[in-house]
C-alpha cells in the first residue's frame, strides 16, 4: 500500500459520511452502513466496501450488474450480498460505486453499477476476500437509523 493510498484508507475509517464508515477490526476492516431501511444501510454498507478497496468517488458508475441473494435472515442476507459484490468485483475485474436493493422476505434483489478496474487512477489499497460473520448485525437502532456492518477479510 502507497502512503497515499494508505492516507486514503485512514480517512475513510474516520469517516461516517455518506452513510457508510469503516471501522478496524485486528488485521481485517469492518464495513459498515446506516440508513433510514434497510435498503439503503445495505446499499451504504456495499459502498463502504468499495472504499476498503479505493475511494468510491474515484469509480464511475457505467455499467450494471444484476445481483439476486437469498438468506434465512437479514444479517445472512447481508454477508450473501457483499460476498455477491466481491465475486462480481474479482470475476469481472470491476469496481462498483452506486448500488440499488430491494429486499422482500428473505430475498434481495440489487444492482451495482462500476466500471473495470483502472489500476493507475483507483489505486486499489486492498483486495477484500470475504465477508465474515463476525461483528455482523443488521437493526434499526432506538434512533430510527438502520445500521447493516460486519468484518470483511482483506
Amino acid at each position: 500500500m502507497t502512503s497515499r493510498s494508505a492516507s486514503r484508507a485512514a480517512d475513510r475509517t474516520a469517516t461516517r459520511k455518506n452513510g457508510w464508515e469503516l471501522f478496524p477490526h485486528r488485521a481485517d476492516t469492518g464495513v459498515r452502513g446506516f440508513g433510514s431501511d434497510k435498503h439503503t444501510a445495505f446499499e451504504q454498507a456495499a459502498t463502504a466496501l468499495t472504499a476498503v478497496i479505493t475511494d468510491p468517488q474515484w469509480v464511475m458508475p457505467r455499467l450494471a450488474v444484476e445481483i439476486t441473494c437469498e438468506a434465512p435472515d437479514l444479517e445472512l442476507l447481508l454477508v450473501d450480498w457483499l460476498n455477491a459484490l466481491v465475486y462480481e468485483m474479482a470475476t469481472r475485474r470491476m469496481l462498483f460505486s452506486r448500488f440499488a436493493v430491494r429486499i422482500e422476505n428473505r430475498r434481495l434483489r440489487g444492482r451495482a453499477w462500476g466500471e473495470p478496474v483502472d489500476v493507475a487512477r483507483h489505486e486499489p489499497a486492498a483486495e477484500v476476500k470475504g465477508a465474515t460473520l463476525t461483528a455482523l448485525e443488521v437493526a434499526r437502532r432506538t434512533d430510527g437509523l438502520w445500521v447493516a456492518q460486519c468484518v470483511v477479510d482483506v
